[in-house]
């Protein structure tokens, strides 16, 4: 298979004759090899693992995002991604930052709509004025 992680601005890894690929999903961890039907998955923070002749298991930790295998192609696009050779050290970078980050742009959202639906509201009187 052909691995590609995609970030919103660029191209993480290119990886050709990649012999297996483990990723989470919210229901749980599954697995692809070559001869899989395609399909699509949503992923969740986690840990991606691949697997080449070369490499061996080779781990990247990756944001919430998508995961697309056409044929032989596999697409990955998230947010972030980070590779790394210490799987519990990985874990541990991608609760702290992948997750801390998360609820931090919830936060803002709220902050923003409360913003927004306060300038709407101004508006609305402002012209029934």
């Amino acid at each position: 298979m052909n691995l590609k992680v995609l970030l919103p601005f660029r191209i993480f890894a290119e990886i050709t004759k990649v012999t297996r690929i483990v990723a989470e999903t919210q229901d749980g961890a599954f697995g692809l090899l070559p001869r899989r039907l395609d399909g699509v998955a949503a992923l969740t923070p986690g840990i991606l693992i691949y697997e080449t002749a070369a490499e061996g298991e080779v781990y990247l930790a990756v944001d919430a995002g998508v995961l697309v295998k056409t044929g032989p192609e596999v697409l990955v696009s998230v947010r972030r991604a980070m590779r790394g050779s210490d799987l519990g050290q990985l874990r541990t970078t991608v609760e702290r930052e992948f997750l801390i980050l998360d609820a931090r742009e919830q936060a803002m959202r709220s902050v923003m709509a409360k913003l927004e639906s306060g300038f709407l509201n101004r508006f609305v009187s402002f012209q029934h004025d």
